[in-house]
């Protein structure tokens, strides 16, 4: 296995964007790479394992900022890992109060659905309600942005 890989290749090899790849650089989550005399960043292997590590976490819901400081401890080896259960542990709270506010959405949405009988969009119990305005916003509930 060759240990030098152009940024396409690391793309192609990760599945994240050369686009990513470059702001996770950016951002300090990845070294900045060599250049070859043509000006080409070229990467090794452990840049491929750090972005594999850095879309795992993404996958899961990490921000970034949790991701480096998880990658900070990978760099340190000898360090306690409590820190790392730590941020897991505050984030897998998050996730369970955003899941518990999705259900609470989910379920005020069928009480909806289930109040629909059809005729016209006039007399439509989904529309009726989505015109009501609710105490909170679907960003407290749900920790989701509206467009």
């Amino acid at each position: 296995m060759s240990d030098k890989y152009r940024i396409g290749q690391v793309a192609a090899l990760t599945g994240c964007s050369a686009e990513s790849i470059r702001h996770y650089e950016k951002l300090g989550l990845l070294q900045k790479p060599g250049r070859s005399d043509q000006g080409y960043r070229y990467y090794d292997h452990r840049a491929v394992e750090r972005i594999g590590f850095i879309r795992h976490g993404r996958s899961l819901g990490l921000d970034l900022h949790s991701i480096q400081d998880l990658l900070n401890l990978a760099d340190n080896p000898d360090t306690d890992c409590r820190a790392a259960d730590e941020i897991a542990t505050h984030h897998l709270e998050q996730l369970e109060k955003r899941i518990a506010s999705l259900e609470t959405l989910a379920n005020e949405l069928r009480q909806v659905v289930r109040q629909c009988r059809g005729g016209t969009t006039a007399e439509c119990r989904i529309i009726q309600t989505l015109f009501e305005q609710k105490s909170t916003s679907t960003t407290e509930k749900t920790g989701f942005m509206e467009n």
